[in-house]
């Protein structure tokens, strides 16, 4: 499994990611983590909680990725390829304003996406997702068509979906990602948030 910290990539091994996660009940997985400020702040947060932040662009991942919380790690994944070291081990999973290949798994209900997160959970399990307007815009789609299609996709998928929650421009500004800061200041600050479980 390649995890990054700083510019330096290093690949871990099954005994040294085990032995990390040791004392840890609770994992937690942020996908599409972007620049990994979600990640690292509910590491921060809940230091009870092991913190896996994955994404496929290394570059994102530079800055954050240098903190020393022993509850935090950023590995370099794709949302369609997660390791297989991960199976059986999350216990809640975010999918965060996703655009690009994310987002249209998502929208399509990818089976690698949807087979990936049903292999990594362990049951039971949550899932929160938050999309925004203008990325579902660029994709084609309405907000609330894009939103209700991907939660019949999860239903497909096995996932109990709630209610759909609206998010203004308050709750983005409050919301600890920089993504979340730059839509509550742009052209299109709406979203809306819910959370899934299996």
């Amino acid at each position: 499994m390649e995890t990054i910290r700083g510019r330096t990539s290093l690949d871990l091994t099954w005994t040294d990611f085990y032995a990390r996660l040791a004392n840890y009940n609770r994992i937690f997985l942020d996908l599409g983590t972007g620049d990994g400020k979600f990640a690292f702040c509910h590491a921060q947060s809940f230091p009870s909680h092991f913190v896996i932040g994955a994404d496929s662009c290394r570059e994102n991942l530079r800055d954050l990725s240098r903190a020393s919380l022993p509850n935090l790690l950023y590995i370099v994944a794709s949302a369609q390829a997660l390791p297989h070291e991960l199976s059986g081990l999350v216990s809640h999973a975010t999918i965060n304003f996703p655009w690009g290949s994310l987002l249209e798994s998502l929208l399509t209900g990818d089976p690698l996406l949807m087979r990936g997160l049903e292999n990594v959970v362990q049951s039971p399990a949550s899932l929160g997702i938050r999309l925004n307007g203008g990325a579902l815009s660029e994709a084609g789609w309405s907000l609330e068509d894009g939103a209700e299609q991907i939660c019949i996709n999860l239903v497909g998928a096995g996932w109990q979906v709630g209610r759909l929650i609206s998010m203004d421009s308050r709750a983005l500004r409050n919301f600890p990602s920089t993504w979340a800061k730059r839509l509550a200041f742009g052209r299109d600050p709406r979203a809306v948030q819910f959370s899934a479980r299996i």
